[in-house]
């Protein structure tokens, strides 16, 4: 039997679910909305939950090339400078959970998925082509978008395309996602009230002093700032994280919110943190600013799943950037994904149950990793008396208390 995946959205999370799926026995029609495939410049960390999913994928020598592999991540004040706590990385987690944890360029990961569906006879990529609609029956799913030609950008309204029929239909098109909007209809994210400052340089570019080969992620009051190496430890990932709203006027846009910036409020967010952290934020000249959003922890696996359409990775579940791990749910996503429509090849397990079975078995560990990475940003941001608690804490239990077993150790 012949099935047939739709994936709506062609970043990281659905080239995953293709890969996935095609490794399942499906074929798979992906369609996205841009005229090429791409990812933005930031880097994103890959805990062994992760990494052992794409070893399963035969892509751990691709990743090996393209990724950098830390040997610790360090906790730091960032007023004071001082360590608080340290997780080994490296053999330590090799040893542990038997995969590597690694940090990589956002754009390298998208390729070399983009690399391996591209190898595969049974998937077919689809750009500049919208979905605008889609309708199921107990039989199929069908899906209609707007489709244009690169003569016809910018010069009128995309053109109905053909309608297409399926077995299932995979809305992995991220944060602001369509058929998220379709299938629950819950109106957009919510806006966090922080501001992510993200820079991304060789490290050839910085001072010695300046470089680093380790995670380190410096705590301080309503803010917070986490760099690491990527592309093999040559270039230097960096993230700057306050509390703060843009105007009226900046925000009536955020589903495409993505703007270069002097990181001036970064910087005076900063003013009251230690020399060496500061020395690294006034180093560089380049920066983007995003608005963060979020969703709630997913409720009920209704929310990730009903008849022939599932959704996965932030159209599921975007989550804050607080626990690293928002690339790493949507590629378990796609793992479980690829597993339960294998077996759906057998006549007698139908695609819809076989979906609900997808979202029983993602959406509760979704919502945990959700809801921790919300604890863990009032954590990170925390003052006073809880900021005082924090330091002691990882001072006194910092590896016990960074290293993750139920996260890392798998689903």
């Amino acid at each position: 039997m012949i099935r047939q995946a739709l994936i709506s959205g062609g970043g990281i999370g659905g080239l995953a679910a293709a890969l996935a799926c095609t490794r399942a026995g499906w074929e798979v029609r992906l369609f996205e909305q841009a005229a090429r495939f791409s990812e933005v410049g930031a880097g994103i960390q890959l805990g062994p939950n992760v990494t052992r999913v794409l070893q399963g994928w035969d892509l751990a020598g691709a990743l090996a090339q393209a990724a950098a592999f830390p040997d610790r991540l360090q906790v730091r004040n960032a007023v004071s400078g001082h360590e608080l706590g340290v997780l080994p990385l490296g053999d330590a987690m090799v040893q542990r959970y038997g995969a590597p944890y690694a940090t990589v360029h956002r754009a390298d990961l998208h390729q070399l998925l983009l690399d391996k569906v591209r190898q595969r006879m049974d998937a077919t990529l689809n750009l500049n082509f919208r979905l605008a609609r889609f309708t199921q029956t107990g039989d199929a799913v069908t899906v209609q978008g707007r489709v244009r030609s690169g003569e016809e950008i910018g010069k009128k309204p995309p053109a109905w395309g053909p309608q297409i029929e399926g077995d299932a239909l995979i809305g992995a098109d991220g944060l602001w996602s369509p058929v998220r909007q379709w299938l629950l209809g819950d109106g957009p994210p919510r806006v966090t009230g922080h501001l992510a400052y993200r820079a991304l340089l060789p490290q050839s570019r910085l001072p010695e002093r300046l470089r680093s080969q380790h995670v380190t992620a410096w705590l301080g009051p309503r803010l917070h700032v986490v760099q690491y190496p990527v592309r093999g430890g040559e270039w230097l990932n960096v993230v700057g994280i306050v509390q703060g709203r843009l105007d009226a006027a900046s925000s009536a846009d955020l589903d495409n919110w993505d703007h270069a910036t002097n990181a001036q409020a970064l910087r005076a967010a900063l003013a009251g943190t230690c020399a060496p952290l500061q020395d690294l934020i006034n180093a560089i000249d380049a920066w983007r600013l995003w608005v963060l959003c979020d969703r709630p922890p997913l409720q009920g696996a209704q929310q990730q799943a009903q008849g022939r359409v599932a959704l996965l990775g932030d159209a599921a579940h975007p989550m804050r950037p607080y626990l690293a791990q928002g690339a790493g749910m949507a590629i378990e996503d796609a793992a479980e994904l690829g597993r339960v429509l294998g077996q759906a090849l057998d006549p007698a397990l139908d695609v819809p149950t076989m979906l609900a079975r997808y979202a029983l078995n993602r959406w509760q560990r979704n919502a945990r990793v959700q809801a921790r990475a919300i604890r863990n940003g009032q954590i990170f941001h925390a003052d006073g008396l809880v900021r005082w608690g924090r330091d002691a804490a990882l001072k006194l239990l910092g590896e016990r208390l960074l290293d993750l077993p139920w996260l890392y150790g798998g689903t």
